[in-house]
């Protein structure tokens, strides 16, 4: 069931793959997946081995409400990375990188399961809402492999604090602020 779950977020993304479809491709029936894994939510952690459940740490990132998205971002971001499940995110990065297929499920993982989440609560038209998603998705995207991947100092040896105080401004911009919008 994770392999052809995999495959089929790997190829229609987190939208587009169904539950009935990924159970067709593994010759089981949709029950079983759901017996198994509850959501689709929670298959698709399963089949990318998420270190984390965005959904545990949404409520702490939009408490602040609209006005300290960035620094929560950045804040879920660190605590994350700095914790326990830091040697299989890194794993998931450092494969993502190397390999097409596992880099479409990451792309998946970050924009589906966390940044839809945070945009969606802004008021903005979808297209706008994607565009400053990607935007937060460079900057995180940045850090982590600044950070945990080059090592890079400061960063690699800054307290988390701050690095929330540094690049929680430009999150926030990206999210709330005047930006000059990217066209897909």
């Amino acid at each position: 069931m994770l392999a052809a779950a995999r495959a089929a977020f790997a190829e229609r993304g987190f939208d587009g793959a169904s539950i009935r479809a990924i159970a067709t491709a593994a010759g089981v029936d949709p029950a079983l997946v759901h017996h198994y894994f509850g959501s689709k939510d929670q298959l698709f952690l399963a089949a990318i081995e998420a270190p984390a459940n965005p959904a545990d740490f949404l409520p702490e990132v939009l408490a602040g409400g609209r006005d300290e998205l960035g620094g929560n971002v950045v804040r879920m971001l660190l605590r994350v990375w700095d914790g326990p499940m830091q040697p299989a995110a890194l794993a998931l990065v450092r494969s993502a990188v190397g390999n097409e297929w596992t880099g479409k499920l990451l792309r998946e993982f970050l924009v589906s399961q966390v940044l839809r989440r945070v945009v969606a609560t802004l008021d903005a038209t979808p297209a706008e809402r994607e565009a400053r998603g990607a935007l937060v998705a460079s900057q995180l995207i940045g850090l982590v492999v600044a950070r945990y991947v080059l090592r890079v100092e400061p960063l690699a040896s800054a307290a988390p604090e701050e690095l929330v105080a540094a690049i929680g401004p430009t999150v926030q911009r990206y999210l709330t602020g005047e930006v000059e919008l990217p066209r897909a």
